[in-house]
């Protein structure tokens, strides 16, 4: 981060001969060579860019010269041992498996890591990536390059070690760049003397190949001696660039004759201390200021001895270009060598040209150990006829952002430039915190300089080199204490290679008003927490309004007035969004549909939907709390004193006034729901490939859970990306390696301050899911502290389970450890059975009742009519506080079951399921008899002797009867079913996988189809789940609506769908959706 100018030259080179065109002389015309293109990644690598090789039986002789070739292409420890499928999927073994235009992954060994290959053909910066800083691009490149990618190699020049006027120009090419040893040995041949070190010109060690490219632009080639001081200055000998990010500063390329006439000849004397260890093993620098421009460093060296030694005085002869009227000095060392410290008595300058002479007398320590620990100081100069520059202790604060993982260990450099001058590169590291830059933590600096005058930008940045190890900085707020004046540089960005472009080096501007500042920082911050939060409010969503300073939720009674006084639970503290446009929303009354929350002349009341004054604007705060504003009025907005009425601002102070709400959403942790547990305003909990978890995820496909309901308030959470893979806490660790057993469930527990969850171990109880600051999942107690909050986003709601049905710890644990024989038999039947995918998926799950343990058990006794079954039959039983289900009637041994006049004997364990009121009972449609005339179905406790008795006398057949092969049968009691059994009339639905299969041509356009259900009555009807399963957009069908009617009576029940199915939100298809009752939305 200096500010001595940086080169680099764009150039263009021969490629090799490896790629170029065969001569015709060789080409067969009777035997044409197929040549196939083919492209290279490194596996588990998306930083390195790629290789391109031409196979053709010319090229590669055998498969074993492919890897050889590739071996020097691509860095691997061992060399290309292994070539794969994109994926790792299939491994490639002979030329002819290989496909012209495909990619494909190289790795050393049998095991490989995928590859985002659209990431990877991005082409990263040269210093971001493990391969060859440049590549053989071919001649159209330069068009397709990503944008600021250099086109040509960079340009280095190369000291000799203490002899600046030997120096050459390197080439930073692909070929030469292979790796550090390749590259010391390629100066070697160069510089034509063994060069076994690297140095920066200030006499710092260059230890690796990105040190090179991330150097000023010149480095010194030296052998097994040190580092000799000289004057390495490259300007003389370049043209002056910059590294991106880095220094803006562009010296006039002059004329050389001129330059030389118009450049003078400094004298300079610098007396050292003769206090104790007053002398240096490090190399001092000079920069002269002049009111045109600066000089570069200027290392002051000798020949004749040790200089800067305690009592001495050396006296150097420099000379400096045409830099004007000199107002400041700064005198440096690069703080290198056995003892760096020093302490400077004097220093004396004297102009050989015009005579002026200077006097500065420092009497200062420059040293990390001494005094502010600096190793650079400034000095202004007195001229004749010019005020004098004050020397200023700027005040520097750095702020970190509050993101996970934002804080680093990095050493972090600041150069402050103003109207007069800069401060050169700062190292940034003595502050009044403990530890520096720690996320969301602020530390104060303060750094001593000549005056700068009125600032103007600053450039920071930090060493901390390959993605992760970088810095989020959310602003630097500089005080001068000379002026009185603050000035703030908003930055809000990452310095990561890994994030954002990738810059670890940043210019910042000043704001000096710093009321606008502060507001432009609170703008960025409500954008960013609208942008997390808008998704609850999406049209049909029911939500809660929680205010924290009366601790009660927003309630709508009848008679239409409000209160803030509500518990959680409370009928009348669910809203609906009817109505939404941006942030501008309407919330109706979940209880009482002609209700919805308004504001009328400033008081919040209850007034008809539709209403202007129902319109109210929901504007985020950054504490994820938000107001709500009339639409109609702007500045009205809805309020409760401390006791949860009413109130106005003229009535009540602001102290016993609150505005803000915490938005809850209604059923975000539903059976089968996707979600995104965010854990910040852009990061979310994410699975890695290794199986850890972090909270540093990026809030995408990647990150995304579903959700598997255990029981009221337990959940399980499995990795949407890696299926079978799920969150859980075990032996101390959190991750992603979960298999679904008891150390996967968690209870949620919510955090009503900021609308959070919290996920508790119930193996573990008292441990929950938590994160460092470097954003790793770790188990934590539970503390008000953030680092055990998850902010959820719903991707995709679930669905209730019925009646209340859960699966248990137990049977959850059973599923995943079920037999292999059972997968086997239930993936055939699945790809045969014409029942819908819900009722597949609960097949595909069933437990056998025999592994159970013994809580509650019934004898159930099925008699099979004229007609016999070899397919797999289930049951459902319903309760009033339950349902069990699905269970496979079937036994281990192998007496044939459903035979014609048979009774069938099972033995079921029901789960506190209540009063049994009826049962559902199918099979799958398999075997070569799925036909099957069922007469009766008999359950019988096994203690109480109670016995239910189920008749049914009916098909279950897709081609008997009715055509359906499930079927619900209620409880007979004295002859009489206690719930009637109804035939319900469907118009406009398409569900023909879950009717009557694909047999019947139906739903062609503007048609009306009609179709008939049995099933025990339901009572009033509330939504209808409609699913349409379409493999291209051909088969895709336009719902109008649904209309149920029930034979009898006047009922009809309205549901409207207007859209295609399947259908498409937030990126993910969905081939089912949930229709609520028209007029009760």
């Amino acid at each position: 981060m200096s500010d001595t100018p940086s080169t680099g030259f764009s150039m263009i080179h021969p490629t090799s001969s490896e790629g170029q065109v065969p001569s015709p002389r060789h080409l067969s015309l009777t035997h044409p060579v197929v040549a196939k293109r083919i492209s290279f990644y490194k596996s588990g690598d998306p930083q390195f860019g790629g290789v391109r090789v031409v196979v053709n039986p010319r090229s590669f002789k055998s498969f074993d010269a492919l890897l050889d070739n590739l071996s020097r292409k691509v860095p691997l420890p061992f060399g290309v041992r292994n070539i794969s499928t994109p994926r790792g999927r299939h491994s490639i073994t002979r030329l002819e498996e290989l496909e012209d235009g495909e990619s494909y992954l190289c790795s050393h060994g049998r095991k490989v890591q995928p590859v985002d290959l659209d990431k990877a053909r991005r082409r990263p910066r040269p210093w971001l990536s493990s391969r060859a800083v440049s590549t053989h691009a071919p001649p159209h490149s330069a068009a397709v390059a990503a944008p600021g990618m250099p086109r040509a190699p960079r340009s280095l020049v190369v000291f000799r070690n203490g002899d600046p006027k030997t120096r050459r120009a390197v080439l930073l090419s692909r070929k030469v760049t292979q790796s550090f040893e390749a590259f010391l040995q390629h100066l070697t041949e160069v510089m034509q003397r063994p060069v076994v070190k690297l140095y920066a010109t200030d006499g710092r060690r260059v230890p690796s190949l990105q040190a090179v490219i991330l150097s000023s632009g010149a480095v010194v080639a030296a052998g097994r001696e040190p580092f000799k001081p000289g004057n390495y200055d490259i300007q003389k000998y370049l043209l002056p660039a910059r590294l991106p990010g880095i220094s803006q500063r562009v010296y006039p390329k002059g004329n050389g004759k001129s330059e030389s006439r118009k450049s003078s000849k400094w004298k300079v004397f610098i007396i050292t201390s003769d206090l104790p260890d007053a002398g240096t093993s490090s190399q001092i620098y000079i920069i002269l200021y002049g009111q045109h421009r600066s000089s570069a460093p200027i290392y002051l060296y000798g020949t004749d001895g040790a200089r800067f030694q305690d009592g001495h005085q050396d006296i150097f002869t420099i000379t400096v270009g045409d830099i004007g009227r000199l107002f400041k000095i700064r005198i440096g060392h690069t703080n290198s060598g056995q003892s760096p410290s020093w302490h400077c008595k004097e220093i004396h300058l004297h102009n050989m040209t015009s005579g002026k002479q200077f006097y500065v007398p420092v009497q200062r320590w420059l040293a990390r150990d001494r005094e502010d620990g600096e190793i650079c100081r400034e000095f202004p100069l007195l001229s004749k006829g010019q005020p004098v520059l004050p020397v200023t202790i700027y005040e520097v604060n750095v702020a970190t952002g509050e993101l996970w993982n934002a804080g680093t260990t990095a050493n972090v450099y600041i150069s402050i430039h103003g109207e007069k001058g800069d401060t050169g590169s700062r190292k940034l590291f003595r502050s009044k915190s403990a530890f520096n830059f720690l996320r969301g933590q602020t530390d104060t600096f303060f750094l001593e300089a000549v005056h700068l005058g009125h600032l103007c930008k600053i450039v920071i940045g930090h060493d901390g080199l390959g993605p992760g190890n970088g810095w989020f900085l959310d602003d630097v707020v500089i005080k001068d204490p000379t002026t009185n004046y603050e000035y703030t540089f908003f930055c809000h960005r990452w310095l990561d290679q890994g994030e954002d472009d990738c810059k670890i080096v940043r210019e910042l501007y000043a704001r000096d008003n710093s009321i606008f500042s502060a507001r432009q920082k609170l703008e960025v911050k409500r954008k960013e927490t609208w942008a997390a939060e808008s998704w609850k409010f999406t049209k049909g969503n029911t939500l809660q309004f929680y205010n924290k300073l009366t601790g009660g939720f927003v309630r709508l009674h009848p008679d239409g007035t409000v209160d803030a006084i509500g518990d959680k639970t409370d009928k009348y503290g669910f809203f609906d969004v009817i109505f939404n446009k941006g942030n501008i929303c309407i919330f109706q009354s979940h209880e009482m549909r002609h209700f919805s929350l308004a504001l009328d002349n400033g008081i919040v009341t209850g007034m008809v939907s539709g209403e202007a004054t129902t319109e109210l604007r929901v504007l985020y705060q950054p504490n994820r709390c938000a107001l709500l504003e009339s639409a109609l009025v702007p500045g009205h907005t809805v309020a409760f004193d401390r006791r949860g009425k009413i109130a106005d601002e003229s009535s009540t102070g602001y102290a016993n006034l609150s505005k803000e709400f915490v938005i809850f959403v209604k059923g975000v942790f539903l059976n089968s729901a996707v979600v995104l547990l965010a854990t910040s305003l852009c990061q979310a909990l994410c699975l890695q490939p290794d199986g850890s978890c972090t909270g540093v995820g990026s809030q995408s496909e990647k990150s995304y859970w579903k959700v598997h309901k255990i029981s009221p308030g337990i959940c399980m959470f499995e990795s949407m990306k890696n299926a079978q893979m799920y969150l859980r806490i075990k032996d101390g660790w959190c991750d992603g390696t979960g298999t679904g057993d008891v150390s996967c469930h968690f209870k949620i527990k919510e955090n009503l301050e900021n609308a959070s969850v919290s996920l508790e171990s119930t193996k573990s109880p008292g441990l929950f899911v938590g994160l460092q600051s470097d954003g790793q999942a770790k188990p934590m107690i539970y503390t008000k502290d953030t680092n055990v909050c998850f902010y959820p986003q719903v991707i995709q709601f679930g669905r209730e389970n019925p009646m209340g049905m859960y699966a248990t710890p137990s049977q959850e644990e059973e599923k995943i450890h079920e037999s292999k024989t059972q997968k086997k038999i239930l993936a055939g039947s699945e790809a045969r059975s014409p029942l819908p995918s819900s009722t597949a998926k609960e097949v595909r799950h069933f437990q056998n009742s025999e592994t159970l343990l013994s809580e509650d058990e019934w004898k159930v006794l099925v008699l099979t009519g004229n007609t016999g079954t070899q397919a797999n039959v289930t049951l459902w039983v319903y309760g009033d506080e339950g349902v069990t289900g699905p269970i496979s009637l079937q036994k281990d041994s192998s007496e044939q079951l459903f035979l014609p006049g048979q009774e069938d004997e099972f033995q079921v364990e029901l789960r506190s399921i209540g009063n049994i009121y009826k049962i559902r009972i199918g099979h799958d449609g398999t075997s070569g008899q799925p036909n099957w005339n069922l007469q009766k179905v008999t359950m019988q406790h096994t203690k109480s002797k109670k016995i239910l008795d189920f008749a049914a006398n009916m098909w279950l057949s897709q081609i008997q009867a009715d055509g359906d092969i499930v079927h619900e049968l209620p409880v007979v009691k004295e002859g009489q079913a206690i719930f009637p059994r109804v035939l319900l009339i469907f118009s406009r639905i398409d569900s023909i996988d879950k009717l009557f299969g694909s047999c019947l041509n139906l739903l062609l356009n503007y048609f009306i189809d009609t179709f008939q259900v049995a099933a025990v009555s339901l009572g009033k009807l509330q939504k209808v789940l409609l699913r349409c399963e379409a493999s291209d957009k051909s088969k895709y069908w336009y719902c109008e609506k649904v209309v149920v009617r029930e034979p009898g009576t006047t009922a009809e029940y309205v549901f409207t769908c207007q859209r295609w199915l399947p259908f498409m939100s937030q990126g993910i298809i969905h081939s089912e959706i949930e229709l609520h009752l028209q007029g009760e939305d």
